[in-house]
C-alpha cells in the first residue's frame, strides 16, 4: 500500500517500491486508494511503478472510471488489474480486467468468484445479475468505514466475534440494522 501519513511525492513512492523489491521475491500489488493514503496512484505513477520487479499488478480502488481506463492500458502478460471496489468490478473487467481483491468476497466468496468467471467467460448476462443482486449489500458494507460493517456481516454469520481494536468501533444501530436487513434479504441469515 501506498505509505499514509507522511504524503509521499512520484520520487519517493518509487524508492519506497523499490526498497520493498529490493528486500522480497514476492509479488508486490499496487493499492490505489487515494481514501486512505492521501496520495493517487494516476497513469503515469503506475507506468513508472510497474518497472520496479516483483511488482505484478495494481489493486484499483480510486473510483474514477476515466483513471481505470487509463491504467488498463497497462496491462499485459506481466501486469494485472484488479478491482478494489466492489460496485465496479464489472467495468473493470470490461476494460482488461483480471479480477478483485474484494470485501464482500468475505461473506460470498463463491458468488464473487463465480461473478468474475463469468464475466470473463463471456457469460456477461449472469455477471450482470450476480453484480446487479449484489448491489444492495455492497452499499450497506460500506454504510461506514470499512472494515467495520463486514467484520459485523462476518459475525452475523457466525465466523468470529463482534469486537473492534481501537480506533474502530461496533458499527452504528442503523447500519447494523441495515446490514442485517440486506443479509436476509440475500438469503444469507
Amino acid at each position: 500500500m501506498t505509505p499514509y501519513y507522511n504524503k509521499a511525492t512520484k520520487k519517493s513512492l518509487v524508492a519506497h517500491y523499490e526498497a520493498i523489491s529490493n528486500n522480497t521475491s514476492l509479488p508486490i500489488i499496487l493499492y490505489s486508494v487515494a481514501s486512505r493514503t492521501g496520495m493517487n496512484l494516476n497513469y503515469e505513477m503506475v507506468k513508472e511503478l510497474k518497472q520496479i520487479p516483483n511488482v505484478v499488478g495494481i489493486k484499483e480502488a480510486s473510483g474514477n472510471i476515466a483513471q481505470i481506463v487509463e491504467i488498463a492500458q497497462l496491462v499485459d502478460k506481466d501486469f494485472a488489474l484488479y478491482s478494489g471496489n466492489d460496485d465496479q468490478v464489472l467495468p473493470l473487467l470490461a476494460v482488461g480486467g483480471s479480477g478483485v481483491i474484494s470485501t464482500i468476497s468475505n461473506i460470498l466468496p463463491k458468488e464473487t468468484a463465480q461473478m468474475v468467471d463469468d464475466f470473463l467467460n463471456r457469460d456477461i448476462e449472469n455477471a450482470k445479475t450476480t453484480q446487479l443482486k449484489q448491489f444492495p449489500l455492497i452499499k450497506a458494507l460500506f454504510a461506514e468505514v470499512n472494515p467495520v460493517p463486514v467484520k459485523a456481516a462476518v459475525s452475523l454469520l457466525g465466523k468470529c466475534e463482534l469486537s473492534y481494536r481501537l480506533p474502530l468501533a461496533a458499527p452504528e444501530a442503523e447500519t447494523f440494522d441495515q446490514l442485517k436487513s440486506q443479509m436476509t434479504a440475500y438469503g444469507l441469515l
